[in-house]
């Protein structure tokens, strides 16, 4: 079996002046804490099911301000699992359709699949790259039974409308909030709350090491205030046992280990500084970028955004000329996502209907350095090296 490439953003790019992601520099600050940490988990004996992982359920549904949190091995199988303990609990069967933005990334639609459900793609938002509900609308059909809101890049994804959607067709709001933990929405949420992953029925999220709150492997949670939804998806994700040997579903191997949750519980704690200096530097870059084919991410005043990625676009067919453009003076670049998912070879077939914004914004998408140690003067010197950026003829 041959290796696996991984993404850019993997590898650090020492020749860079400004690499777009060094894991070990952005973890530098609390090298000391995560250390301790790490011990000890070690020197506990307790590997699994115990108080760090405790700890840190508490701690994201008090983020997230809902009831339940259950903590699972990461954010594909967060989403498997609430879809998969809906068709427990019969909400959910086989062939039901779900409605998910066509420029996420493939893991959304995979836990759709996954679980013998029908991905629905649609349309984003040109100004929030977010779900389009006037779209989703378009599409809804007598077998539509959820809607996944996905909070890309950190902006969040629900508005009046799309819960006016969801309240009108019943549909479950199941949200993607892999790349959005501590933000806030401008519209309260089904159960009053503002804060991703409370907004919907149920959240999944990711605590994959480039996110925002990034475990040193791999990580998720399940997020909501069902409580028999919780159950199920706490039964599933331990080989669907409610109690040791006593298995009541055909369940999974889901779950997060307790140096994982060790390490997130230290993470967790400078999440807040960790948002409010990306936040900072989303408003350099967005003051200083001034170039007629750059068009910056959109900044709202009634929402907060986390800034997981900074994405510009590129227009005029530049987008590849302007990333070799930053290699070549020291700026790392990445792209989120190249290859919408209806693209990839295995859903070919998936989408007969045309999808031309979520197609053209893979073309134009440009991820910019957001993460530590970026600062603010260098998204401002960024910012200039892509203002003298002359495009190829």
């Amino acid at each position: 079996m041959g290796a696996t490439a991984l993404p850019s953003c993997f590898f650090a790019q020492p020749l860079m002046k400004y690499p777009f992601l060094d894991l070990a520099l952005s973890s530098a600050p609390i090298f000391d804490e995560l250390k301790r940490a790490a011990c000890e988990v070690i020197e506990s004996g307790r590997y699994l099911h115990g108080k760090h992982t405790e700890a840190l359920e508490q701690n994201i549904a008090r983020v997230c301000q809902t009831k339940h949190c259950v903590a699972v091995s990461n954010g594909l199988d967060a989403l498997r699992l609430i879809f998969r303990a809906y068709m427990e609990l019969g909400r959910l069967h086989a062939g039901d359709e779900v409605i998910v933005p066509a420029n996420t990334y493939i893991a959304t639609l995979l836990a759709i699949s996954d679980n013998g459900l029908v991905p629905v793609v649609a349309e984003p938002r040109a100004d929030t790259m977010n779900l389009d509900a006037a779209d989703a609308r378009k599409r809804i059909t007598a077998r539509t039974r959820a809607i996944v809101p996905v909070h890309l890049y950190g902006t969040p994804c629900c508005d009046a409308d799309l819960l006016s959607l969801a309240r009108e067709h019943d549909l479950l709001i199941i949200e993607d909030n892999a790349q959005a933990i501590g933000a806030r929405s401008a519209t309260p949420g089904l159960h009053g709350t503002m804060m991703t992953g409370g907004l919907g029925h149920a959240s999944g999220m990711s605590f994959y090491p480039t996110k925002n709150l990034g475990a040193l492997g791999d990580g998720g949670a399940v997020t909501t205030n069902d409580d028999e939804l919780a159950a199920t998806v706490r039964a599933l994700a331990n080989y669907g046992s409610d109690r040791r040997y006593h298995n009541i579903y055909q369940g999974l191997n889901c779950r997060l280990d307790e140096i994982q949750a060790a390490m997130l519980n230290v993470k967790l704690r400078h999440l807040e500084a960790e948002n409010e200096r990306r936040h900072a530097i989303a408003l350099a870059y967005d003051a200083a970028i001034d170039h007629p084919l750059v068009t910056p991410p959109r900044i709202f005043a009634d929402m907060r955004q986390v800034w997981h990625q900074y994405v510009i676009r590129v227009a005029g067919g530049q987008r590849d000329a302007m990333r070799e453009y930053l290699a070549g003076r020291g700026v790392g670049t990445d792209i989120h996502y190249a290859v919408p998912p209806h693209l990839q070879p295995c859903y070919a077939g998936l989408c007969s209907t045309p999808l031309p914004l979520a197609e053209q914004l893979a073309d134009e998408v440009v991820s910019l350095p957001i993460a530590h140690p970026i600062t603010e003067d260098a998204a401002r010197e960024i910012a200039a090296i892509i203002n003298a950026f002359e495009p190829r003829q």
